[in-house]
């Protein structure tokens, strides 16, 4: 097994030592499975709380801090948390103001968040729940019923964060949140397939020379497999399928993001693609963010997500953020 990996079964807590020992800002509760910034909760402000599966990293624990979430909850590898780590997590961060769920579309998620919910209201804790069902390429596959949560989840996060950190209050947090993830759109590839610690090997089969288009981020099948593209052929089958569904009417922002394995030196001649795509589309890019954020594990490959942006979208994007993993403006 060629893994920098104790035991299988340890992985998620090791992972989790870890970067308790790198980040001081940030409170790691290892045993227990969840991550706080060091300063929550802030008096009078909104907390954010998300979560999923571990093997997305730096989604979500890499996205704790000042300008996004107040908490994360990681479950094991490509498993939900559970409610007990999400009602921990939001009875950790509430000032009062309320907390907001973020909630990637796969059925695990959504099921346990809608209990954690219900859990936190009966102890006092005012929640709105926000879901995130970004991907265009297939529609009730493995996971999930519609459309899965992916690279939007980010945009969610960072726009919400931002005007939460600002004051506002809880109705109005959820609200800018609810016009990201409607906003947002992905598309994924994957080149080759992941794999878990608990497997040591691949979780699909993809040979030599294939790659599949409209991948998931546990591996889950896209829309087809065909032989070897080039950066640009796939820049052009991403962009017309994110474009011919979110029809975006002005700028927007744009992810190019790796899914673990794919080097940087190939994203950003990806990136360089995508970008030219969007231009013959007459799709003006107003910021753009290369890199790996919501990976599957090893997975070679990438994927690109588009968010229609307005005055306030950009405003937001550009306030200040301060993560492991996301930091600018401070």
């Amino acid at each position: 097994m060629r893994m920098l990996i104790n035991v299988p079964e340890r992985v998620v807590a090791d992972a989790l030592r870890g970067m308790a020992g790198a980040h001081p800002e940030l409170v790691v509760d290892v045993e227990r499975r969840v991550i706080v910034r060091r300063d929550a909760p802030v008096a009078g402000k909104v907390a954010l709380v998300s979560g999923g599966g571990s093997g997305h990293e730096p989604l979500h624990g890499g996205f704790v801090g000042p300008g996004m979430l107040d908490a994360a909850c990681p479950g094991e590898v490509f498993t939900s948390p559970v409610p007990d780590q999400m009602v921990r997590a939001a009875a950790a961060v509430d000032s009062g103001a309320g907390v907001l769920f973020v909630v990637k579309n796969y059925t695990g998620d959504v099921l346990n968040f809608e209990m954690a919910s219900e859990l936190a209201e009966e102890e006092g804790v005012r929640v709105a729940r926000v879901l995130v069902a970004d991907d265009v390429a297939v529609t009730d596959s493995t996971y999930t019923a519609g459309r899965r949560g992916t690279g939007g989840t980010l945009f969610v996060e960072k726009l919400a964060g931002a005007v939460a950190e600002a004051g506002a209050p809880l109705e109005r947090v959820a609200e800018v949140a609810r016009r990201a993830a409607e906003r947002s759109r992905s598309f994924g590839v994957a080149l080759g397939a992941p794999s878990t610690p608990a497997k040591g090997g691949p979780t699909f089969d993809l040979p030599a020379g294939q790659l599949e288009l409209g991948i998931g981020i546990h591996g889950e099948p896209g829309r087809e497999r065909r032989g070897s593209m080039t950066s640009g052929e796939i820049a052009d089958y991403a962009v017309e399928a994110l474009v011919e569904d979110l029809r975006p009417a002005a700028p927007v922002l744009l992810l190019v993001n790796g899914m673990g394995a794919t080097p940087l030196l190939e994203l950003y001649g990806f990136s360089a693609e995508v970008q030219r795509a969007l231009r013959e589309r007459r799709v003006a890019v107003a910021r753009t963010l290369v890199g790996n954020y919501v990976t599957s594990l090893d997975m070679a490959g990438c994927s690109v997500t588009l968010c229609e942006a307005d005055e306030e979208t950009l405003r937001l994007w550009d306030a200040p953020v301060s993560t492991a993993a996301l930091r600018w403006g401070r």
